[in-house]
């Protein structure tokens, strides 16, 4: 626990004071967080980082995941999601050239990893970079934080009901709506004093929409580690886990706010 407590305020302040600081400081964190997250996630399908696979999914993530005015892809005329359906041709193509060596079901698990962890971190940056960017990133933080701790708690204290067995023995219903209430109650407090919506219907929406997808997309992952039968996706966070066991909300979250237009 105390190891726990240590790296949890340790690279929380580290992590804040980077959000704070965007530019390329805050650019350069994404982009290694998201490396270390693809690196966990492949390690679970036991493809080598360094392989011909390994890179190959490199460049997938990377594609989707570095800003347009990072690194421009107008040398080669082609918009970057074009690309990316170019390269899944190939990748598919290179199932063939292989003999299978490179399996279908690989590639599949190439391209879902990419999407999965590359579109999550490139939404992350796409909103610290918005006008209000700041208020709104510390406002999603505030309610997958406090979604987290509402769950743990009231699960704690008043689960009995199993949400998903099959995928996480220990989550409960009475955890994941107390989770969303106290999310739902931090976030009213939060936009009292930083209000982020001119639209209180709004503003309720988004907070639920975050807390509920923010649960799913811890599921996700739970799913992902009971598959490929791991405990944790890394231990690059002593007494935390991997950077995917931190980062599983923000980056489920982050895709589906945008596509619905609240970024």
């Amino acid at each position: 626990m105390k190891q726990r407590i240590i790296t949890g305020v340790v690279g929380g302040s580290a992590f804040l004071g980077l959000i704070i600081l965007g530019d390329l400081p805050f650019t350069l964190l994404m982009i290694a967080l998201a490396a270390i997250a693809m690196w966990e996630l492949i390690k679970m399908k036991r493809i080598q980082p360094f392989s011909v696979k390994g890179v190959v999914a490199f460049i997938f993530m990377f594609l989707l995941l570095v800003p347009e005015n990072l690194v421009s892809m107008q040398w080669i005329h082609l918009q970057r999601l074009e690309l990316f359906l170019l390269l899944i041709i190939v990748l598919l193509a290179l199932t063939v050239v292989t003999k299978n060596s490179f399996s279908f079901d690989e590639a599949g698990f190439v391209i879902l990893a990419s999407v999965y962890v590359g579109f999550g971190f490139h939404y992350f940056m796409y909103a610290r970079f918005l006008e209000n960017g700041l208020e709104v990133i510390f406002f999603i933080l505030t309610i997958v934080w406090s979604t987290d701790s509402g769950a743990y708690f009231a699960g704690r204290s008043f689960g009995k009901h199993k949400l998903w067995p099959e995928i996480s023995p220990k989550k409960t219903i009475e955890g994941a709506v107390g989770g969303t209430v106290l999310a739902v109650l931090i976030g009213s407090i939060f936009i009292i004093f930083i209000p982020v919506f001119s639209s209180w219907i709004v503003t309720m929406m988004f907070m639920l929409i975050v807390s509920i997808t923010g649960q799913l997309g811890d599921l996700v992952e739970s799913a992902f580690k009971r598959h490929y039968a791991v405990k944790d996706s890394g231990q690059v966070l002593p007494g935390h886990g991997g950077i995917l066991d931190r980062f599983d909300s923000l980056i489920f979250v982050m895709p589906i706010i945008y596509l619905l237009g609240f970024i």
